[in-house]
């Protein structure tokens, strides 16, 4: 996997960066640290599992491509190496639910989803 390969470029992992001067780390790419302003970031794959911060059941579609999968649920997952992603996730998911990802096709793409870890 080349860096920055992630889900957004149809590889199934989710990926985030780390600053090696502050150890801040992030989700969205950068060319440097939104903390301490470091350019010496370094890429890692993260493990797919988090905990349920919050969710919204979406019931309608905002694009002709969306419609199809109404009603579906848009989380917000604190991940185990410090950093928060949105992502979808089943519909029986509460806050404090442990989970973890896998990924599945969503309008076109293939997106992170989240589901309760066994």
């Amino acid at each position: 996997m080349r860096e920055g390969d992630d889900w957004t470029k149809g590889v199934s992992a989710i990926r985030y960066q780390r600053c090696a001067c502050c150890a801040h780390v992030q989700y969205f790419r950068r060319d440097f640290c939104a903390a301490c302003g470091s350019l010496a970031l370094t890429d890692h794959t993260a493990s797919g599992e988090g905990t349920v911060y919050a969710m919204s059941l979406v019931c309608r579609a905002a694009t002709p491509e969306t419609r199809a999968h109404v009603p579906y649920n848009i989380v917000l997952v604190d991940m185990r190496e410090g950093f928060r992603m949105m992502a979808h996730g089943d519909q029986d998911l509460t806050i404090g639910d442990v989970v973890g990802a896998r990924f599945t096709a969503f309008a076109g793409g293939t997106v992170p989803y989240f589901g309760k870890k066994t």
